[in-house]
C-alpha cells in the first residue's frame, strides 16, 4: 500500500538507518528536501530511472519493517493513551480529594513522555 509523504518520513525516522547510503541519500532529497527525480539523478550521477527503482526499494522496505515490527504504529498508540491519561489526570485535579492522586498519574505520565 503507497504510503502518504508524512507516513514515509515517519518510516524513515525510525527505520531508515537500516536502509543503504544510496537509499537513504534518495530517500532524503526526494522526500526532505523536496527534489524531482530528474535533479536527484543529476546530483547522483545515475538515471532517472535509477532513483524511481532506489526510492521503490526504499519505500518498500520501510514499509516491511513497520508490516513486521510495528515499532510506529505502537508509538502512535501509546502517545495517543498518554494523551489520554493526562486529559483525564487534568480532569481529577478539580476533584478536592483525587487531587493527589491526580497529581501522581501526571508525574507518571511524564516520565513516560521522556
Amino acid at each position: 500500500m503507497k504510503q502518504d509523504k508524512f507516513s514515509m518520513t515517519l518510516l524513515f525516522d525510525y527505520y531508515g538507518e537500516l536502509l543503504t547510503e544510496k537509499q537513504k541519500t534518495c530517500f532524503d532529497l526526494y522526500y526532505n528536501q523536496d527534489l524531482s527525480l530528474s535533479e536527484i539523478a543529476a546530483e547522483a550521477h545515475i538515471s532517472r530511472q535509477g532513483v524511481h527503482d532506489t526510492l521503490a526499494r526504499a519505500e518498500a522496505l520501510l514499509e516491511n519493517f513497520e508490516q513486521k515490527t510495528g515499532c510506529v504504529a505502537r508509538d502512535v498508540r501509546v502517545r495517543q493513551a498518554l494523551a489520554d491519561i493526562c486529559d483525564a489526570a487534568e480532569q481529577l485535579l478539580q476533584l478536592p480529594d483525587a487531587a493527589a492522586l491526580a497529581g501522581t498519574i501526571l508525574a507518571a505520565a511524564g516520565r513516560i513522555k521522556e
